[in-house]
């Protein structure tokens, strides 16, 4: 049996259904990840573990314990939040005890397991400092110390490094793992940033209206999608609108490629999925497609350049790996761009289901990868 077991669970609020059909099982120790955009339900999901909200049907079970019910300070979950939640009138060590003071702990033991946690999130030096003397990630590390601190059975991180700048979020996503991972705590991560879901996670579950469209690794998330929204939301997608000929072969804006099209007769409108990374300005054994074009857009992105090209009115994003010694073509240019049939995923138009992975050869490759 899974330490987290979510069944059948459904949220409405009035006649809008928020959550549907959420089925799915947590491992102890395991780092799972709910990734989606804005209103696809995911932190109502989160809300739900934690007891905030009662869901309309299912049910929430822990370490084999039925808690759907249970108000969420008996649930022995530990929650971070998006703002940090912090009290403003404590100083850092106050906060930290607080749920240890609530419940019952001796005020030595206490004040050992404080010392403990901001030993553990690099902060015993601000134990005496009030919220307002902490830059933000340091508030963060304390909230996260304030969680983890009355040994909760589960973790719950709901958007956490939102209000971050770019490189404090970088830096501590990897303190969350190597946390998370050092202590086997059981945690539940809602992001709507996929490099965070990718990096961070030993499973994602990909959502959008209230449904769950996939759950998996990151690298089956990424290179095996179950659906075009999947596909295009996790990582950068070019998609491309042609039409089966004779054989494996497509016509994309004039100009045949080999593809594989299951399912597909003669004639019919496909649409073709690529990643930027299964994309070269470079010819090779491999990569025995190609399409002549120009260049719409150059983005340069620091080690990466990101080059937007056009192939009338199909558009294919290529990474390549900054070169200080070759600038980047120009716009208006004519290029073009080589890539292998096995790296083209062809997406049902009814559907938008994936038949087959995407960047298959990517996994070889020089390239960077666009996460």
């Amino acid at each position: 049996m899974s330490f987290l077991e979510i069944t059948g669970v459904r949220k409405a609020f009035g006649p809008t259904t928020v959550v549907q059909g959420f089925d799915l099982s947590v491992e102890r120790g395991e780092f799972v990840s709910f990734l989606g955009p804005s209103g696809c339900g995911k932190t109502t999901m989160l809300r739900i573990v934690a007891g905030f909200e009662s869901p309309s049907a299912g049910t929430v079970r822990i370490g084999g314990e039925d808690v759907t019910d249970l108000a969420p300070n008996a649930r022995r979950i530990g929650m971070v939040f998006q703002a940090y939640a912090l009290f403003p009138n404590m100083n850092v060590a106050d906060n930290v005890a607080f749920g240890l003071k609530i419940a019952g702990m001796a005020r030595a033991e206490r004040e050992a397991r404080v010392d403990e946690m901001l030993r553990l999130v690099g902060l015993p030096h601000v134990r005496d400092r009030y919220p307002y003397q902490l830059s933000g990630g340091q508030q963060q590390r304390v909230a996260l110390a304030r969680a983890i601190a009355p040994k909760p059975r589960v973790l719950l991180l709901d958007e956490p490094l939102s209000a971050l700048d770019a490189k404090i979020r970088v830096s501590l996503r990897e303190e969350i793992r190597e946390l998370q991972r050092a202590l086997g705590i059981t945690t539940i991560f809602v992001t709507h940033d996929q490099e965070e879901a990718l990096s961070m996670s030993d499973r994602i579950v990909v959502m959008s209206d209230g449904r769950m469209e996939q759950v998996g690794t990151p690298f089956e998330i990424y290179n095996r999608p179950r659906s075009r929204f999947v596909a295009s939301f996790v990582g950068t997608l070019s998609l491309l609108e042609g039409r089966t000929v004779i054989g494996e072969r497509v016509v994309v804006a004039g100009q045949e490629i080999e593809a594989e099209t299951p399912g597909h007769g003669v004639g019919e409108a496909v649409t073709l999925a690529l990643r930027p990374e299964a994309v070269s300005l470079v010819t090779s054994r491999e990569r025995s497609n190609r399409l002549t074009g120009e260049i719409a857009d150059v983005a340069f992105l620091g080690s990466v350049v990101r080059i937007r090209a056009r192939f009338g009115e199909n558009e294919i994003l290529i990474d390549t790996f900054n070169d200080p010694a070759t600038p980047p073509p120009e716009r208006g240019a004519a290029v073009t761009v080589h890539f292998s049939p096995a790296d083209i995923q062809c997406l049902d138009a009814a559907t938008g289901a994936s038949h087959r992975p995407l960047a298959r050869a990517a996994v070889a490759s020089a390239e960077p990868v666009a996460v």
